[in-house]
């Protein structure tokens, strides 16, 4: 071998040792199991990233809240120990007040109506104020409209008084069970199914898909429509972590982001389509 090839293999060898360091690796939390809308999505967005990027930003997501309990995965979203959540915007409130925009009942008319005002200036506010935070919010998710499910009907408020109804951890939502003269419980997704089986709670509320995914329809008897919260999901990552990133590829990370969500948004239209055939 002449020098000029042994220095241009070298010169070739540093360069893929360089381009290999400066990639970027990143962990991503989901609380949803394989069947939900965001799972898919969240596998959609890693495969986006990764051919947006060209290889240079990757994600391993971890489903199912592997990685810890909803509160967990936030703070280490913020902190940097883990880069990338999917988050629902209900256990941000208490970190970002401005966050508790999208947890007052009955604020928004239709999912439609959730998203113009995520999409114009509220949403510009709201965001800023969590990448503050260190959740700086990608692209927003549809989860849907909230409601309860127990084993009896809760047609009206006054359906819920004296029924210990499970919460996400956010005082908005203890107040509002509070003030249909119910008894709010505060608890972990993953303790819901359990709590409903053994009745250490009378009902929950959450999204359709959510009810379905966990098998929470097999414990209780009634889903009832009352669409009290629509409350979206995100995309988050640590905004230190994406602001180190170069222009372009905070662009590609941003628009992989944005495709999955127009996916998950198809899907989880998909599952309730479902649910009326």
């Amino acid at each position: 071998m002449t020098f000029t090839n042994s220095l241009f293999a070298a010169a070739t060898a540093v360069a893929l040792i360089a381009t290999s360091a400066s990639a970027e690796n990143w962990r991503a939390w989901n609380i949803h199991n394989d069947g939900h809308p965001n799972t898919a999505a969240m596998d959609k967005f890693a495969e986006l990233v990764d051919t947006a990027t060209s290889g240079e930003v990757t994600l391993d997501v971890f489903h199912g809240g592997v990685l810890g309990s909803q509160p967990d995965a936030l703070e280490q979203v913020r902190i940097g120990a883990i880069e990338v959540g999917n988050f629902n915007l209900g256990p941000i409130g208490p970190v970002v007040k401005e966050a508790n925009l999208v947890s007052l009942p009955f604020i928004f008319k239709s999912v439609p109506h959730m998203f113009r005002v995520l999409d114009g200036e509220a949403g510009d506010i709201m965001g800023a104020a969590m990448g503050e935070a260190g959740l700086l919010p990608l692209a927003w998710f549809d989860a849907g409209a909230r409601s309860f499910y127990s084993q009896k009907a809760i047609n009206t408020p006054a359906d819920v008084e004296g029924l210990k109804i499970r919460v996400m951890n956010n005082d908005l939502y203890t107040s509002m069970i509070s003030a249909m003269g119910g008894n709010p419980s505060p608890m972990a997704f993953s303790e819901v199914q359990q709590a409903l089986k053994t009745g250490v709670v009378d009902g929950a509320e959450n999204n359709f898909p959510s009810f379905k995914n966990v098998g929470h329809y097999e414990v209780t008897s009634h889903y009832s429509l009352s669409e009290h919260l629509i409350i979206p999901e995100c995309i988050c990552v640590n905004t230190d972590k994406f602001n180190a990133l170069s222009p372009e590829l905070q662009d590609a990370v941003r628009g992989a982001a944005e495709e999955a969500a127009l996916f998950q948004r198809y899907d989880i239209h998909t599952s309730w389509f479902q649910l009326l055939s």
